[in-house]
């Protein structure tokens, strides 16, 4: 699979498909099965509260997942990311009840590199508060 962006169609400032992402307890536990990390944070009130957070919080590589999701649905091919990282600046709050939280991204075009690459920058919020810092991508584009 390759990209199906082409890199002479993008500009810096081409604003990516937003994305919203419904995070539940249910999500949390089955995360938790599949990454294996079963900090007790992540689906234990009890604990979380004791430890001083607000509530439980989503994985934070669950988040960088989820934020991720809106620049491979964009291009097209997840193997095109070619580098991602992200600062974790307050954690995805999750409440016990049938919504859950919500993780909203959006993402541009911030600079067009050599080798057909361009870098995208992505917002991540909860709750109204930013997620995740310094959150960018790295991705070659067809």
């Amino acid at each position: 699979m390759t990209a199906q962006i082409k890199y002479a169609d993008v500009e810096v400032g081409t604003e990516l498909p937003a994305g919203s992402f419904p995070v539940t307890r249910a999500t949390l536990v089955r995360y938790a099965g599949a990454s294996g990390d079963f900090n007790p944070i992540h689906w234990n009130e009890k604990f979380a509260l004791e430890v001083g957070l607000p509530d439980v919080i989503a994985h934070g590589m669950f988040t960088m997942a989820e934020a991720i999701r809106v620049v491979t649905d964009w291009v097209g091919d997840p193997g095109a990311i070619v580098e991602y990282g992200v600062r974790f600046t307050k954690p995805v709050v999750v409440p016990n009840d049938e919504t859950g939280a919500l993780i909203e991204v959006t993402a541009k075009v911030a600079a067009k590199l050599d080798d057909n690459r361009v870098r995208v920058d992505l917002t991540a919020m909860s709750a109204g508060q930013k997620v995740l810092g310094m959150s960018r991508a790295l991705v070659t584009l067809a």
